[in-house]
């Protein structure tokens, strides 16, 4: 794939990488980016077809991913907030009560914290994955080197 490939090729590739990072910018801009710059440019070149693919699979598994993890740690935040769901508009269950009290059986930190923390963890992880690996896919490919993301799923084949 790489015997016969123009600047332009090269350069339009590692755009579609590079453009990404325009999730910062532009919200979903790292789909709608890479997608519009990919589709209009698929049926001329196979090398910009290879790697408009690769990143959008990527953006889609790390979306998927970081919905994963969210579902994973709401029971954990549900379970630290259990009196959110005792709906009392007008106060009446509290009106003469004013009372705080904190029992160290009642206080939960523990219990919530690690496995929201590791969940938060991870999404750090793959903030920093999703960075990293776009910048030497963005500098590979304007290299003209075929460039494969970790952890990919192949929606787009």
């Amino acid at each position: 794939m790489t015997d016969t490939l123009t600047k332009h090729e090269k350069t339009l590739s590692a755009i579609i990488h590079a453009s990404t990072f325009s999730k910062f910018f532009i919200p979903f801009g790292n789909f709608i980016l890479p997608l519009v710059l990919w589709t209009a440019n698929k049926k001329e070149h196979k090398f910009v077809d290879y790697n408009g693919k690769q990143a959008l699979n990527f953006q889609i598994s790390l979306l998927l991913y970081s919905i994963v993890l969210g579902i994973i740690s709401i029971p954990f935040f549900i379970g630290f907030f259990p009196d959110v769901f005792d709906f009392d508009p007008f106060g009446f269950n509290h009106l003469n009560n004013f009372n705080i009290h904190f029992d160290s059986d009642d206080f939960r930190f523990g219990s919530w914290l690690l496995p929201v923390g590791i969940a938060g963890l991870l999404q750090g992880i793959l903030f920093i994955i999703n960075i990293v690996y776009t910048i030497l896919a963005t500098i590979r490919t304007n290299e003209g080197q075929s460039f494969e993301y970790p952890l990919s799923i192949k929606f787009i084949k």
